[in-house]
């Protein structure tokens, strides 16, 4: 079965695809039209599909981390020290502390690096990195984890102004 060319060539078919399902995880509805929807769909379906049967395989590990000390108002302690050579200078004063951390097992971090090649990356308003394969875990996964497929819904919407296009609606169900 070949896939919808869209009028593109190659690369730019799959930047486009690309970034459609990345709106579509990280908005969980997108407007586009009909036969885009239709390929978006099964990108999506796959990688949530991988991600519901991955979302459990995890372990929890003690890790050990070494963080700046902070006083009251949040700031870091420093202390004054002397070099070799006889100069001062502050030094952050740090402390060492065990963290429990969720550490992937070889089938998830595959799942999840398969997940990486089909998804871009994203940052939110104030320029922080969006983890978007944790979100798929964490949030969309568990809330499919009864269901055996279908986990976007293409709902057709009035074709578009300018060029009478299909348009349709693509969200998670």
């Amino acid at each position: 079965m070949a896939n919808r060319k869209l009028g593109r060539t190659t690369n730019i078919r799959k930047a486009l695809l690309r970034s459609s399902v990345t709106d579509l995880i990280w908005h969980e509805k997108i407007i586009t039209t009909e036969a885009r929807a239709k390929e978006i769909k099964k990108i999506a379906d796959s990688i949530i599909a991988l991600a519901v049967k991955e979302k459990d395989n995890f372990e929890m590990v003690d890790v050990k981390v070494k963080k700046a000390k902070l006083d009251s108002k949040g700031n870091k302690l420093t202390e004054l020290v002397t070099s070799k050579n006889g100069k001062e200078y502050l030094k952050v004063v740090k402390e060492e502390t065990t963290e429990s951390r969720q550490k992937d097992m070889p089938s998830r971090l595959n799942a999840r690096k398969k997940i990486m090649t089909v998804i871009n990356k994203v940052k939110d308003e104030n320029g922080n990195n969006i983890d978007l394969p944790s979100k798929l875990f964490n949030e969309i996964a568990p809330k499919y984890e009864d269901r055996k497929g279908g986990y976007t819904r293409i709902v057709k919407a009035e074709p578009r102004k300018g060029d009478n296009a299909p348009m349709a609606v693509l969200m998670l169900v």
